[in-house]
């Protein structure tokens, strides 16, 4: 079986991580799907798919180091373009946008201290994440 939902994000921030893990397990339940697979992929260059934990520290320190490692205020070839946002590009890259998540007995099947952050770099408009469920 499959199961596909999409949904769209529009952050306060610029750049912020927000919390979908009760949102993919939901999705998980409306599935119906009980062993597999669920792809949660940001459909967009500059946003991302991040699985860690969520505690204050190490969220601002992950935004920190992404923005020592791409600056918000560089002057990138991108920008050449006419986009600013060559440093969410960047960022998108150092994090990925895209994760696999395990179900088991329809559940979320997680380390003690997982979670699940929509990453966005460039935000304040409509993003869209697809939510791909695959199993049985």
């Amino acid at each position: 079986m499959t199961y596909t939902k999409y949904l769209t994000f529009c952050t306060k921030e610029k750049k912020q991580f927000v919390n979908i893990t009760r949102t993919c397990q939901e999705i998980v339940d409306e599935s119906g799907i009980r062993e597999g697979f669920m792809l949660v992929s940001a459909m967009h260059i500059t946003a991302g798919i991040w699985v860690n934990d969520n505690e204050y520290g190490i969220l601002n320190d992950a935004m920190e180091f992404l923005e020592e490692l791409a600056p918000t205020n560089k002057d990138y070839r991108h920008h050449n373009t006419g986009e600013v946002n060559g440093h969410a590009h960047l960022k998108n890259l150092l994090m990925h946008h895209q994760v696999i998540l395990p179900i088991t007995k329809g559940q979320l099947d997680f380390g003690p201290w997982q979670t699940v952050f929509y990453a966005e770099f460039d935000g304040q408009r409509n993003k869209r994440v697809i939510f791909k469920i695959i199993g049985e």
